[in-house]
């Protein structure tokens, strides 16, 4: 007999692409792929190696992929991102479907992988050898890119405009098979409390076993503490007390100025045997506002962000984890705290990042565009895994949950969009009471904690005019020269809320990079070829901004220009369209980077 082959490497991703037909979209007959792509760029940009921006509403994909299987463990198919529905199968078997194009979800696939022996499906082909045997995963997505489904700045016409930008279609997010115990820690919370020096965990695991949790805390490798709990009913809640001896006030505090991570280590154990491990890390911190104020650890703090999009040239909504780390590196270098990641939610490499490197992060769920009961549906199903996915990062100072009245359009005066906007709110608070949360930011305000408003004047004179000496007035409702638009709808005028200018400036200037001159380019403001009067003009409007006596703080539109969007202060190769040190000079310039006496 021949030498039986080696195993071969798994095959490519490969894509097809189905009509846009309703027998396609109802047949879960698979099809003859004849296309590769590399995950997880949507096909729509040059990364994927596709390329195609013809609008294809059924992609399959196909991967062959072995792994050897250990006893007693299972095994769990983890997709971080796919828009917008999807179907999977492994060996042919159906495994499970997913609704929502931006929040994570998992699968426990033990039961349809093939072993060494052959079984689900497969045909036993070197088997015999001990060679793990190939399994086949093929996905099925679905995105009607409707407007009644979240979709952040994608574009649901035919066409970008304005500021709506290539669809993103498929799996653009990471995928990866994870290894657990039979039993394992599935779901974990951690809520750091300055005030208290205690961290609050509340853990859950996958089924109702007499199972221990241990935990270890240290710091750059010194212990810190540790300790167990025992799980009843599946979950254990508990308190662990934070005493850094070597702090200088006991407790390691995270700030963008010093943002120290402890590591904590969970063991779950049956009977004194480890079943389970999962490490981690925290940051202590508190999030707190007096009514007026913002503070962090207990210090008043002024928020300077920018607009983050977090779009990629060639790749979309996929960056890299180098592309991230330079992105925060930039804004830093230019004197923000923090970013407002804008109609996306980000990877939790990307929030890793913002919590390692010291840089605010508020997520803002994506945007749907009509309201109706579809709307509603599309949005809560996924606001859960959207708060779940932010909360254990230290980073996540807020959430935002609706931008400029999008999908509530008549919230002003339709009692049905507040009472939605509002259940968004309440919902947001009682999963996570540690954060700050904004119910529409920029105007027509109902539920919020803070008072965020947008302007766009170009004149800096106008824009001081606007609110220098008006706070009453704001807060009162009144409406914005620029929109028209009053800051709260009636009803909901709330003076204890600290006000944020959250998109101003936008500056169009389109030098730097290779994006190109183009015809349809866009932005704020009157045109300018000259960087130095563009710089200028940032520096009058962002002084204007920070001269406003109770402003606690703005964000800038904003970090990059995104495709025929071109306001950005880096280019669509992400590199400085101006000499950083002078963006940084303006904003140190007022309200003290960093911690500021009260």
């Amino acid at each position: 007999a021949a030498e039986p082959a080696a195993p071969a490497r798994p095959a490519n991703n490969a894509l097809y692409d189905d009509p846009a037909t309703l027998a396609a979209v109802e047949s879960d007959e698979f099809p003859a792929f004849d296309r590769t792509i590399e995950v997880p760029y949507s096909y729509t940009f040059p990364k994927s190696g596709v390329n195609e921006p013809a609008y294809h509403p059924v992609v399959w994909y196909r991967r062959e992929f072995t792994v050897e299987r250990h006893p007693g463990k299972r095994y769990l198919l983890n997709f971080e991102a796919v828009d917008y529905a999807c179907e999977v199968w492994i060996n042919g078997r159906h495994v499970g479907g997913h609704t929502g194009g931006h929040t994570p979800f998992v699968f426990d696939v033990t039961r349809y992988l093939r072993t060494d022996g052959g079984n689900a499906g497969n045909n036993g082909a070197g088997a015999e050898h001990g060679l793990p045997q190939a399994n086949e995963l093929v996905v099925k997505v679905i995105d009607f890119n409707r407007p009644d489904q979240p979709l952040g700045k994608q574009s649901w016409k035919d066409a970008n405009f304005a500021c709506w930008y290539t669809r993103t279609i498929g799996i653009w997010q990471s995928v990866w098979l994870e290894e657990t115990g039979a039993t394992y820690l599935d779901d974990l919370i951690m809520t750091p409390s300055v005030a208290e020096s205690k961290l609050t965990v509340d853990a859950s695991i996958n089924d109702l076993a007499a199972a221990e949790l241990h935990y270890e805390v240290s710091f750059r490798g010194s212990p810190i503490t540790h300790g167990s709990v025992s799980f009843t009913g599946g979950r254990a809640h508990f308190d662990i007390p934070i005493r850094d001896w070597d702090a200088n006030s006991g407790i390691r505090l995270w700030s963008p100025e010093s943002p120290d991570l402890y590591d904590i280590d969970f063991i779950v154990t049956e009977q004194g045997r480890p079943v389970d491990e999962v490490s981690s890390y925290f940051g202590m911190r508190d999030i707190a506002s007096d009514g007026r104020l913002i503070f962090l650890n207990d210090q008043k703090y002024y928020l300077k962000l920018l607009l983050n999009q977090g779009y990629y040239k060639d790749a979309g909504l996929t960056g890299t984890a180098e592309e991230v780390r330079g992105d925060i590196e930039k804004m830093k270098a230019m004197g923000f705290n923090g970013n407002r990641i804008h109609q996306k939610i980000e990877s939790h490499r990307a929030l890793y990042l913002c919590d390692a490197l010291g840089f605010i992060a508020w997520a803002e769920f994506p945007s749907a565009y009509e309201f109706g009961p579809r709307l509603i549906a599309n949005i809560e199903r996924e606001l859960p895994a959207y708060l779940a996915k932010h909360v254990n990062h230290p980073a996540v100072f807020a959430y935002v949950l609706m931008n400029e009245s999008w999908g509530v359009f008549d919230v002003a005066r339709d009692r049905r969009q507040q009472t939605f906007v509002d259940s968004l709110y309440w919902q947001a608070k009682a999963y996570d009471p540690s954060r700050l949360v904004v119910g529409n930011d920029g105007y027509e305000q109902v539920m919020t904690d803070i008072c965020t408003l947008h302007d766009y004047n170009a004149d800096a004179d106008e824009l001081l005019k606007t609110f220098q000496g008006r706070e009453d007035e704001v807060k009162a409702g009144a409406p914005s020269p620029m929109s028209g638009r009053r800051a709260f709808c009636k009803g909901y005028e709330r003076r204890q809320v600290p006000v944020m200018i959250t998109e101003y400036g936008g500056v169009a200037y389109e030098g730097g990079g290779d994006g190109g001159t183009r015809g349809d380019s866009w932005g704020y403001g009157r045109r300018t070829d000259d960087p130095k009067q563009v710089v200028a003009r940032i520096r009058a409007l962002t002084e204007a901004v920070m001269a406003i006596d109770y402003c606690v703080g703005f964000c800038y539109t904003q970090t990059t220009d995104v495709e025929q969007e071109v306001n950005g202060l880096l280019d669509h190769d992400h590199e400085y369209k101006f000499d950083p040190d002078e963006i940084r000079s303006i904003l140190l310039s007022a309200h003290t980077y960093g911690y500021v006496q009260v």
